[in-house]
């Protein structure tokens, strides 16, 4: 029960990676909250780990700020978790709609800076507090034809780094864990079409060979999260089965 006492925030906790993050939270003994746009998916989970579920579009700055109020108004809050991910199609980056760059844009990286904006200051009237980046080996070792995608990781890794920095004196940490490709909604999106070839295209640069599992995000972030990592800010921790060696 390493988070027995602490609540979280989840977002995109609905499906994938931040539902694997959400069920271990909670069987560590955390109060989980579930931030999601897919209100369904979140509520499906929260009633399968006795969770709560809060409708959440995470590039909203009213949306943001009304979970702000509505999780603080029942208590502190000890972790969050910006787990809420969106990407583009596969294709040339002169190619990518304008629409289509806005929203990774907004969702991968403006949602970052609301929910810093609306939770840092009760973390540091608290002098206490996590902050966990759902990044990407994309940031790291970028995959052709991802171009904007890969950017936004890049940027998530870059905003973790300098916000440990800047939050490090406040008593708050600030990780990122870094899956390579895994078996969320998101995987046949990367890929452009999910064929048997194209998934041994991608195993075939993956020396452990096998895709990320939710699992794998949740006992990499419940470390990162837990007072097992007191001495740990500003990580972005490759759990990607050596994809980035």
């Amino acid at each position: 029960m390493r988070l027995a006492g602490k609540t979280a925030i989840v977002t995109g906790g609905g499906s994938g990676f931040g539902a694997g993050i959400a069920r271990k939270f909670a069987a560590e003994g955390a109060q989980v909250i579930l931030a999601d746009i897919n209100t369904d998916g979140a509520q499906h989970v929260a009633d399968e780990i006795g969770a709560r579920a809060l409708t959440c579009d995470v590039s909203d700055s009213a949306s943001v700020n009304a979970l702000a109020q509505s999780v603080l108004a029942a208590g502190p809050l000890d972790i969050l978790v910006n787990n809420a991910g969106i990407t583009h199609l596969p294709g040339a980056m002169e190619d990518v709609s304008e629409g289509d760059f806005d929203r990774v844009f907004q969702v991968n990286m403006k949602s970052v800076y609301l929910t810093a904006r609306a939770f840092v200051p009760h973390f540091k009237d608290r002098k206490a507090g996590a902050i966990l980046n759902v990044a990407s080996t994309a940031g790291v070792s970028p995959r052709p034809r991802l171009n904007w995608y890969n950017a936004s990781k890049g940027w998530m890794i870059t905003a973790t780094k300098t916000m440990a920095v800047e939050l490090a004196p406040e008593g708050i940490r600030v990780n990122a864990i870094n899956p390579v490709a895994g078996e969320t909604p998101l995987l046949k999106t990367f890929m452009g079409e999910d064929t048997p070839e194209m998934r041994a295209k991608f195993l075939s640069t993956i020396p452990l060979g096998r895709f990320s599992t939710p699992e794998d995000m949740g006992n990499a972030a419940c470390f990162l999260c837990s007072d097992e990592a007191s001495m740990i800010t500003g990580v972005a921790m490759e759990v990607d089965g050596g994809r980035c060696i």
